[in-house]
């Protein structure tokens, strides 16, 4: 991981640790590399979500890749897969997108797809960071030689609903669907999209106004969605995070459909169809233990990587798998897609539950889910303090008593957040309380570290 790229491309707190003369020589640097690479003009496709600080962002951008040369078409408000999807439909160079995905308001951040719609390669990525903090002016384009901002760009908008709109035969008819757009990209393209099938959809968070996005709504905060979904009487509620590449669901009773079951209900249709390349499911080591005993229950191989859906696609590129992701509702069918896309998942799973003729509990319930606690526990920004906590040889060594007493019956993980000041402690076990128990144990420990 650099200096500036985490996990998940550059994040921060727009004014504070992202500005817009970052953003600007962001933009430059990318056109640049860009430049290099083809030796012609290079263009962009350029995306943002709904927050308050994407405009100012997506203007410096604009800037910094014009300057240098490069071509930018803006699409606007829209779902980060969706850049993905249009880099490739329009042959471009590259694709950027403005978001900090399910992070609050305040937090922006800056993530660039390659021309196949892949997140830049390490290299690519260290090219780029190494000329943002470079003290070497980079060569800036005069006259006939400055980058163009292409207008009329709505129509990409439409051919990725179309796409979305394509992975799936059914008309969804007979489903009365509730779908929470989180206030940020989904609001764009959702009521678009479920307009064209048969389906009764109604929309809840679908009106950003750049400081509610996420904000108690969305697949971070399930309780409205839950609530509305049991009073309103709906089959099932969806939740997309604030750039909609993520996807969780709520059925008819209320309770959560997470990553993991979403992954087990769609597997399983692949499988009955003949596409589940590999016979396999890749995850992460973040999911149940519940997807684990369903793999097994159902004859499928399981196949875990480190956290972040960049890992999970790598795999699945690795050994041609066909369906990977999260629990968190990062989900890729790499059939379909070269990243993670919260709507084309939605559908994928509304077309098994509305051929199913089942309630969308008893559809989930061939993956069962252990007691899981997730704590996360906010550090510093600064000082390397995430780091020195994770190299703590007290944690380590109060991690492997406390998996010990679980006697094999659970399972404990404490990671640093690659995107946030957080170290994520989660915990299964056979009961909430004993996971609870464990989790606040590890908490209080983290907390009293000293560095």
């Amino acid at each position: 991981m650099g200096k500036l790229f985490g996990t998940d491309g550059i994040r921060g707190v727009v004014g504070e640790n992202l500005t817009v003369d970052l953003a600007f020589r962001v933009g430059q640097a990318v056109g640049t590399v860009l430049l290099e690479e083809k030796g012609a003009r290079p263009t962009v496709v350029l995306g943002k979500d709904t927050r308050i600080s994407s405009d100012l962002l997506e203007a410096a951008l604009i800037a910094g890749l014009c300057s240098v040369g490069a071509d930018v078409k803006p699409v606007g408000d829209i779902p980060t897969p969706a850049v993905a999807y249009l880099t490739r439909q329009e042959k471009a160079d590259a694709g950027i997108v403005v978001s900090a995905s399910h992070n609050p308001y305040e937090h922006n951040g800056i993530k660039v797809f390659n021309g196949q719609g892949y997140k830049l390669s390490d290299a690519l990525e260290e090219r780029v960071e190494e000329k943002i903090l470079s003290k070497e002016p980079m060569v800036l384009k005069t006259r006939e030689e400055l980058g163009r901002r292409h207008h009329g760009m709505k129509q990409l908008k439409r051919d990725y609903i179309d796409f979305v709109a394509s992975t799936i035969d059914s008309d969804l008819s007979g489903l009365r669907i509730l779908v929470d757009c989180a206030n940020g990209a989904a609001s764009a393209t959702a009521p678009e999209l479920f307009g064209r099938f048969k389906a009764h959809t109604v929309f809840l968070h679908r009106t950003p106004d750049g400081v509610n996005i996420n904000d108690r709504c969305g697949s971070t905060h399930l309780e409205d969605l839950a609530d509305q979904v049991v009073k309103g009487g709906y089959d099932i509620g969806v939740a997309f995070d604030g750039d909609a590449d993520r996807c969780l669901l709520v059925d008819e009773s209320g309770g959560i459909i997470d990553g993991d079951k979403v992954m087990a209900v769609c597997a399983l249709d692949m499988k009955r169809r003949g596409i589940l390349r590999g016979n396999a499911i890749v995850a992460t080591v973040m999911s149940n233990l519940g997807l684990h005993e369903f793999c097994r229950n159902y004859g499928l191989d399981l196949a875990c990587t480190a956290v972040g859906d960049r890992n999970v696609l790598e795999e699945m590129l690795r050994r041609d798998f066909r369906i990977g992701g999260e629990q968190s509702g990062h989900t890729i069918f790499t059939a379909l897609e070269t990243t993670g896309d919260g709507q084309v998942t939605a559908l994928q799973f509304l077309q098994v539950l509305a051929q199913s003729e089942k309630k969308a509990s008893e559809l989930a319930s061939v993956c069962p889910a252990y007691p899981q606690v997730l704590i996360n526990v906010e550090v510093p920004h600064s000082g390397g303090v995430k780091e020195k906590i994770m190299a703590s040889k007290e944690l380590a060594e109060a991690v492997k008593n406390e998996e010990a007493a679980l006697n094999g019956e659970g399972r404990v993980l404490v990671r640093a957040s690659g995107t946030e000041a957080l170290i994520r402690v989660m915990v299964e076990a056979k009961t909430t309380e004993i996971a609870k128990n464990t989790a606040d144990s590890l908490v209080s420990l983290i907390k009293s570290l000293k560095f």
